[in-house]
């Protein structure tokens, strides 16, 4: 349980690190090219993935409960997993998933009381750069998740003779996200890959 445990709390703050050193020295839309096909952009997110939202308000307050919940759940499965020796191959991608999803929903609990500026479903651009002063710019549970992370890999602008999509730019991976998402992607991946190792008991 240690190892796991140690494991889990490197990925948190590692992912937290990266969102703090975003949102307090990118203003909102900033973007920097580190390479030809990577870049940190700093958007947030209120919603879901791909900034899916439902409810405003009230359905992220019902979001972030379930989250909450599911992560629960999630705990003591590992937990638990942990206590009957579990193969590392199920115990190391569930842990990435796990601190995925707790490290976006220490975004949406915390960071509209913690920092001073950020996304709102009233205010979706604010100027300047953020402060970590607990002034807070929302309310708990209302907090917009930190994303950074783009790889525009490609892109091409279809053809006059493509129908219906002529002239139309198509950029691939036009998605920003950050290290928990990323972590619960490489999870995700690695339980569909080792399933037969993964769940063998």
């Amino acid at each position: 349980m240690k190892k796991i445990s140690l494991l889990l709390l490197i990925l948190l703050i590692i992912d937290q690190l990266s969102k703090y050193y975003i949102k307090t020295n990118f203003q909102l839309f900033e973007s920097r090219e580190i390479f030809g096909w990577f870049k940190l952009t700093f958007v947030e997110n209120l919603g879901m993935a791909y900034g899916i939202s439902y409810g405003e308000e009230n359905g992220k307050s019902i979001l972030t409960i379930v989250r909450l919940i599911m992560i629960c759940f999630i705990g003591v499965w590992i937990y638990n997993s942990v206590k009957k020796n579990a193969s590392n191959y199920f115990l190391i991608p569930i842990t990435l998933i796990f601190a995925g999803a707790v490290g976006n929903l220490v975004d949406s609990i915390f960071y509209g009381v913690c920092f001073d500026k950020g996304t709102t479903f009233n205010s979706h651009y604010y100027e300047g750069l953020a402060s970590l002063n607990f002034n807070g710019y929302s309310t708990l549970l209302q907090g917009a998740v930190v994303d950074m992370l783009e790889f525009p890999l490609f892109s091409f602008v279809f053809p006059d003779w493509f129908p219906y999509l002529k002239g139309t730019k198509f950029d691939f991976f036009k998605y920003i996200f950050n290290l928990a998402d990323s972590y619960i992607s490489i999870g995700v991946f690695f339980l569909i890959v080792f399933n037969k190792k993964a769940f063998s008991k």
